[in-house]
């Protein structure tokens, strides 16, 4: 390992990360008043679907309305991918749906173009964004800040944490439930719980990996898809995230002794065909770390704090895995806050 890294509590990474809790707070609470009449305006004028846009780990978060939306309001969400706009300059139809772009700059060319044509069809605009004087936010209908501050490490923590936060207050809002409204008040604590688990485990196990899969389903796919990003970006580990079903469909093949696989145990109905999956793994021989509430029956478990609503748990998940991913990084001779090739704003056109 070279020895000038520096060490696990003094990274931007693991600084960042840490004050999610404290940014989730203030989010909700400067962003009460513009999210509850954004959300009475779509419970007025109910939109026939919505159409994210987004790239990197903001897509992940997009992954995350899309269950959270589909799941709790019942209405259809779709990833818009940026080059229909940007690229191949495809008129979409677009009208009367709420199109949401999320991004941490609010400045990449692409993502820009998609939502000033999404405008331009009749879609009403609400732009996820950090940086509140961005171009993205000046075009938007509806801005929700982000409110993470200064983000200095190329890998995005707070401002990821931050995305799914202020889409969990959207839809909390809109749907008017008082479960999902008492969850945003449990949150910040909940988070501050999270960053206290113990993953040492994790990192001690993949230090020497080479490739791995990360598995979550539903909700807890964002949280896969955001993982499998970070050990690429953070680690130099090639990492692939697969659905807990999606995963039966060809990739298992790969999955036998010595493999590793990380799965994500969403607390929901999606719990036990996760779990089965990992124990599957495991009996053939693969090394198997499963995050969850509940202690696991094989492998190594990961806990979670327990008794959260079950769309607190991809925040949850991942704010107890960017503790461990950046110790790991660091063992394994990475700077997580300096990823070779990689800058802080990729602007895509």
């Amino acid at each position: 390992m070279r020895l000038d890294l520096p060490a696990e509590n003094q990274t931007l990474m693991f600084n960042e990360a840490a004050q999610a809790a404290d940014v989730i707070a203030t989010q909700f609470a400067r962003n009460r008043d513009t999210v509850a009449a954004l959300a009475a305006q779509l419970r007025a004028a109910p939109p026939p679907f919505v159409a994210t846009c987004a790239r990197g780990s903001s897509d992940h978060a997009a992954t995350y309305a899309k269950y959270l939306i589909e799941t709790q309001l019942g209405i259809v969400t779709a990833s818009l991918s940026p080059s229909v706009g940007s690229v191949y300059e495809a008129p979409l139809r677009l009208h009367g749906a709420l199109f949401i772009a999320i991004s941490q700059s609010g400045k990449s060319p692409d993502l820009l173009r998609n939502a000033e044509a999404a405008k331009a069809a009749g879609a009403r605009v609400v732009a996820l964004v950090n940086v509140e004087d961005s171009p993205l936010a000046q075009l938007a209908d509806t801005v929700i800040p982000l409110c993470a501050g200064p983000e200095k490490s190329v890998a995005a923590t707070k401002s990821y944490l931050a995305s799914l936060a202020a889409i969990l207050q959207l839809v909390a809002y809109w749907k008017e439930d008082p479960a999902l409204l008492a969850a945003l008040d449990a949150l910040p604590q909940a988070l501050r719980e999270a960053w206290a688990q113990d993953w040492t485990a994790l990192a001690d196990g993949l230090a020497g990996a080479h490739n791995l899969f990360v598995l979550g389903r539903g909700l807890g796919l964002a949280a896969a898809q955001e993982a499998a990003l970070k050990f690429k970006e953070t680690c130099g580990l090639h990492a692939e995230a697969y659905s807990s079903a999606e995963v039966r469909h060809g990739p298992m093949a790969l999955v036998g002794a010595g493999f590793p696989v990380l799965v994500f145990a969403q607390p929901d109905g999606t719990s036990a065909g996760a779990r089965a999956v990992a124990d599957e793994f495991h009996a053939r021989g693969a090394q198997v770390w499963i995050a969850s509430e509940e202690a696991a029956s094989r492998g190594i478990g990961l806990p979670l704090p327990g008794g959260a609503h079950p769309a607190l748990a991809p925040l949850l998940t991942v704010q107890g895995f960017y503790r461990s991913i950046n110790a790991l990084a660091l063992r394994r001779g990475h700077n997580p806050d300096l990823p070779p090739h990689l800058n802080k704003v990729t602007e895509t056109v």
